[in-house]
């Protein structure tokens, strides 16, 4: 049937009364969202911007150290199978992961926790989930003797195949210059850990902190209040928005796990469950997640946190404004730095491959 005059009239009446209810709302949420200006000093307090090198007094960096630790990092032939190089779970073209739950080494065999990205690793304060390593230099150490990853026999088997590789030599000579024997495996882990210490990913964020009011969408800084408001940055601060102590996981609510964390390193019962909290930096591009990499989501893996280290059931509006923010946290390496070199070739008395 046609609408009457009067009918019409209160339709428009209760349109326009809507239209003013919905702006009085949007006025009240702009007034109430915080400026950026208001997150840039609150955030200043809690994050720190990433340095140009992730420098060490124990081991200055050289060109010629970074050369060879970038040959190093990329070179096969120190595994066991010669078919596994630090590049092959750390990827640097792939933000620094390989993708994987966990890693294949040799044989195929799985490692037991997630490979977490190398990029600005050099900030945390230990090295591997359970902080058994100190620093990268004594990490870049670990994998090549562990049987399961690069499975090498003994520190002076890899010594070997570096002496048996001729144009090796002078790059050590140049890297370590004095040494009477500068081919030695202390070595090769400080040479990879200088190369490692200038994987750096500055990104949106750093810019933010540095004074850029700009840098971050509109959504990105809902979602850097919402991250600070919840409580995420408990854990989750620091220049590495992360990476700076360990916590238990399953804070509040336990959550499922055999892995006994930093307690398998220590012994000491108290460690239990307790893991190095992981950087949220380039996280978007990094999953799985967590130390058993269970989770495929970055969503689903705030959404666990929330409830497991927070006690907050966090709503889906809020965990689509953290991972909003969790993406200005994404950095571009320098593509001229990570790229994969020209290694020395192989000589007359390298031991070959064996895939036993």
């Amino acid at each position: 049937m046609p609408r009457t005059g009067r009918g019409l009239r209160v339709s428009i009446r209760k349109i326009l009364s809507l239209c003013a209810l919905a702006g009085a709302l949007a006025f009240s949420i702009a007034a109430a969202a915080p400026s950026a200006a208001d997150l840039q000093k609150r955030a200043a307090a809690i994050f720190k911007p990433l340095p140009k090198e992730m420098s060490s007094p124990d081991n200055p960096a050289t060109p010629e150290k970074i050369t060879l630790g970038r040959m190093l990092y990329y070179d096969t032939r120190f595994s066991k199978n010669q078919a596994i190089s630090c590049n092959s779970c750390h990827m640097l073209e792939k933000a620094g992961v390989d993708g994987e739950k966990t890693s294949e080494g040799h044989r195929g065999q799985r490692g037991e926790r997630n490979s977490p990205s190398v990029y600005n690793a050099a900030l945390h304060v230990a090295q591997f989930w359970d902080g058994r390593a100190a620093n990268v230099e004594e990490q870049a150490k670990g994998p090549v003797l562990n049987p399961v990853e690069m499975a090498m026999p003994s520190a002076d088997s890899v010594v070997e195949v570096l002496r048996s590789i001729p144009g090796y030599l002078p790059l050590f000579q140049a890297a370590f210059p004095g040494e009477q024997e500068p081919i030695s495996y202390d070595n090769m882990a400080r040479a990879i850990g200088a190369f490692e210490r200038r994987l750096v990913t500055p990104s949106a964020f750093d810019k933010f902190l540095e004074g850029d009011s700009k840098a971050l969408t509109k959504e990105q800084l809902a979602g850097l209040d919402t991250f600070m408001t919840v409580g995420c940055i408990a854990c989750h601060n620091g220049v590495g928005v992360g990476g700076g102590l360990y916590q238990k996981i399953g804070l509040v609510h336990e959550y499922p796990t055999g892995d006994l964390g930093r307690a398998k390193i220590t012994k000491n019962d108290a460690d239990k469950f307790f893991f190095k909290v992981p950087s949220l930096r380039n996280v978007v591009l990094t999953g799985p997640y967590f130390h058993d990499g269970k989770v495929t989501t970055v969503s689903e893996a705030v959404k666990l946190m929330g409830w497991h280290q927070l006690g907050r059931e966090l709503t889906p509006e809020q965990i689509q404004s953290i991972v909003s923010f969790l993406g200005s946290l994404s950095g571009t390496p320098d593509a001229k730095y990570i790229a994969r070199p020209e290694l020395p070739p192989t000589g007359p008395k390298t031991p070959k491959p064996d895939a036993s």
